[in-house]
């Protein structure tokens, strides 16, 4: 009998069915984007670093946050920005979000980041996004990053030595299982920045690996 290939759900019915199954936790709390955006010890130190460097600006910056899930963090950034575009590829969490978060210089956007075109900003937000989709997809994302002056990003990897960028299906997971992660600067993405800085990291327990987010002054 032939061996069965498993073929992979378009990445918007699989991140529709992550919030409908609470597959990230939040029972009984609706729309839930996990630990990492609820956990304050995880939160707050990203929320202190991205801060400082949003209030640095004489002039604030336009910040397009691509895949702002619950928005529990984004709604903590908005005031120091000109403008706050907030996307995710769930059509209901917008619309939810949509309802719940009301700002004069806040908009909320349904897009499929990896194939729409995205919104001008001064500044890209990518908080554990990335760590969820396939290297195609992320390929995708970055040949349009180009069209921004800085890049936040934030990806769960492990500790220590690790493969770079290892492929995976995209889902609840991400790479650490498989002794990877993502690195935007190593092959295949190869993402061509003037700069690079560690904003702030969280060690998960039990070796879970390690929450990173840094800043990249793109070229």
């Amino acid at each position: 009998m032939p061996k069965k290939v498993k073929i992979p759900w378009p990445t918007k019915a699989v991140m529709e069915q992550i919030y409908e199954k609470h597959l990230w936790g939040g029972y009984n709390l609706g729309f839930y984007s996990g630990t990492g955006s609820h956990d304050p010890k995880i939160a707050q130190p990203y929320l202190d670093a991205v801060t400082e460097f949003l209030k640095s600006f004489i002039t604030p910056l336009t910040v397009c946050d691509l895949g702002c899930g619950d928005f529990n963090i984004g709604k903590r950034l908005t005031q120091y920005t000109t403008k706050y575009i907030a996307a995710d590829i769930v059509e209901k969490l917008i619309n939810r979000n949509k309802t719940l978060f009301k700002e004069h210089n806040l908009e909320f956007l349904c897009l499929d980041i990896a194939k729409d075109q995205l919104p001008k900003a001064d500044c890209v937000i990518l908080r554990q996004v990335l760590q969820h989709l396939s290297n195609t997809e992320i390929q995708n994302i970055t040949q349009k990053l180009s069209d921004y002056k800085y890049l936040i990003l934030t990806e769960h990897i492990p500790i220590g030595d690790f493969i770079p960028n290892k492929d995976i299906i995209s889902g609840q997971g991400n790479r650490t299982k498989i002794n990877s992660g993502v690195d935007m600067l190593q092959a295949p993405f190869n993402l061509k920045i003037k700069e690079e800085k560690h904003l702030c990291e969280y060690i998960l327990d039990n070796n879970k690996g390690q929450i990173v987010t840094t800043l990249y002054r793109l070229l």
